[in-house]
């Protein structure tokens, strides 16, 4: 039954004791409520659009869709989703990427209970909660140049690269067993990146800039 009022919060982990742990913790609260959990990017992707929640907390490392690229997807998708990595990576890169991809808050799994709350009590009112080192991490992305095409996901890489070798969207979607809309995702998303319109400018670039091996 949804509470009046309550922020709604889905939980997006692979690890089911770190949801059940997540679960319980947001039951202790009033002013939150659990609508959903998922185990890996491409589900949580599915009960966002179902569920709309207000506030998501992502997990950062997961196998297949990683946090940054479904953050990025839900956030498309689900503008009105707001998306806390909660996480214990701390390494500038994976920072950088979530924060890139979207993500409003960056946390560390050992943050204290009064924190997270507060810290999604800001989610959805738009606001940005990020531990220090990742508001470091975010400093360093934007005084630092980067290369063109340097925040390519790995998979958007992959994507990049089957590209160069000439294959379409069916055929690319065989070769990495994925549906041929995330496929379709994922180079929407590599033009965008790249700031051009077409495959061809794409495949060029990919090549001038070696992007892709």
């Amino acid at each position: 039954m949804t509470q009046t009022g309550a922020i709604r919060v889905m939980i997006v982990d692979d690890h089911a004791v770190v949801r059940s742990g997540l679960a319980a913790f947001l039951l202790a609260y009033d002013e939150l409520e659990l609508v959903g959990e998922a185990g890996s990017g491409e589900e949580a992707i599915r009960k966002c659009e179902a569920l709309v929640p207000d506030v998501v907390l992502m997990d950062v490392m997961m196998p297949g869709m990683n946090g940054a690229e479904t953050t990025r997807h839900i956030r498309q998708t689900c503008p009105d989703t707001q998306v806390i990595a909660l996480t214990s990576y701390k390494e500038d890169d994976l920072m950088q990427k979530m924060l890139q991809a979207g993500a409003i808050g960056y946390l560390f799994k050992n943050v204290s209970a009064d924190d997270l709350v507060a810290a999604i009590r800001n989610a959805k009112a738009g606001k940005p909660t990020l531990a220090p080192e990742a508001a470091q991490a975010l400093i360093h992305a934007v005084t630092q140049p980067q290369p063109t095409g340097y925040d390519l996901t790995e998979r958007e890489t992959e994507v990049l690269e089957l590209m160069v070798k000439g294959f379409n969207n069916p055929q690319i979607a065989e070769q990495l067993v994925v549906s041929r809309s995330t496929v379709k995702f994922h180079v929407s998303s590599i033009l965008s990146k790249l700031s051009v319109t077409s495959r061809t400018e794409a495949v060029a670039m990919a090549l001038q800039q070696h992007l892709v091996n």
